[in-house]
């Protein structure tokens, strides 16, 4: 449940900070906002949130400096919002220990979208074990690797999330646009095209191993996995 899930946000504009946790509690997550900017650690030791909110230009220190701070002690996923677009920016903030980087201004939506993704990959998958779709084939969510007669089955990064994100919904139609954004994340230049090039070449690796049909399409929807 998303009430279940306590958001941090690191953001000194006031005005930003306030709409951000207006929508994320519009949608059932706590989220609490830092107004002491000299000791965030301090604040999220006591917050234990399962998500940050990072802004870069910050009071006292810059969202890299408490990134780090924070990387010393959790392995919390933490999205960077800032202004700054320089791609050196966007480089120190995965060299940091960032999960994403989101561009102000943005979409709420956009956001939100990014935030559901990181959530489900670091924490659903983790409690999450081992699936079969035969006595043969089986999915493994801590790794999002696909097994076949004990033998795993070569799966780029995109073919992996794509899975993922197809098992996590299993029996349920996923659409191209929420397959697009788990595309979001990887280092592929993403467009509609490059999803059906994605499904299309891991469909068939996994009929080429297998033999028999395992992503089927709902006509107009998206995909499933049975």
């Amino acid at each position: 449940m998303n009430n279940e899930i306590n958001i941090m946000i690191v953001e000194d504009d006031d005005i930003l900070s306030g709409e951000l946790k207006a929508f994320l509690e519009k949608w059932g997550y706590m989220a609490i906002t830092v107004s002491d900017f000299s000791d965030i650690v301090s604040d999220f030791s006591e917050a234990h949130p399962h998500l940050i909110l990072m802004d870069i230009n910050l009071p006292y220190f810059d969202g890299f400096y408490w990134c780090g701070k924070i990387r010393e002690i959790s392995e919390v996923p933490i999205i960077y919002i800032s202004s700054r677009s320089d791609d050196r920016d966007k480089i120190m903030a995965i060299a940091q220990g960032g999960d994403d980087y989101v561009e102000k201004p943005f979409h709420l939506e956009l956001l939100k979208a990014k935030i559901e993704a990181i959530l489900r990959r670091t924490y659903r998958y983790k409690v999450r074990g081992r699936v079969y779709l035969d006595e043969n084939l089986y999915f493994e969510h801590n790794t999002a690797s696909l097994v076949y007669k004990d033998k795993e089955l070569e799966l780029t990064k995109s073919e992996k999330r794509i899975l993922s994100r197809l098992m996590d919904s299993k029996s349920e139609v996923v659409t191209r646009e929420e397959l697009m954004m788990e595309l979001w994340n990887t280092d592929e230049f993403v467009s509609d095209s490059t999803l059906t090039t994605v499904i299309c070449r891991l469909r068939n690796k996994l009929n080429g191993s297998c033999g028999y049909e395992i992503i089927r399409t709902r006509k107009g929807q998206g995909y499933y996995i049975e």
